[in-house]
């Protein structure tokens, strides 16, 4: 070819774990599990490569609370384990 090899198909850019999130309207009371614990609260959206959650709070997987309401936490797409409602 003239200008070398053709391109491959082209690939998306967005995690596949960000589709988990697809479905929920702003403010939706969701679970999201990471590692050996997971945040309760309220769906704020998706910014920079994390989900947002507002009024929170932090379970062990036995579901006790590890910690207090927070008003807002960032939680990195990349080690999201679980979603839901």
């Amino acid at each position: 070819m003239l200008f070398g090899t053709p391109f491959p198909a082209p690939v998306s850019c967005i995690p596949p774990r960000m589709a988990l999130f697809d479905s929920y309207p702003i403010g939706t009371r969701l679970a999201i599990g990471i590692d050996s614990s997971f945040w309760v609260g309220n769906f704020g959206g998706l910014q920079d490569g994390v989900a947002l959650l507002t009024n929170a709070q932090l379970f062990s997987n036995v579901g006790t609370p590890i910690d207090g309401l927070r008003p807002v936490v960032r939680i990195p797409i990349r080690n999201i384990t679980f979603v839901s409602q």
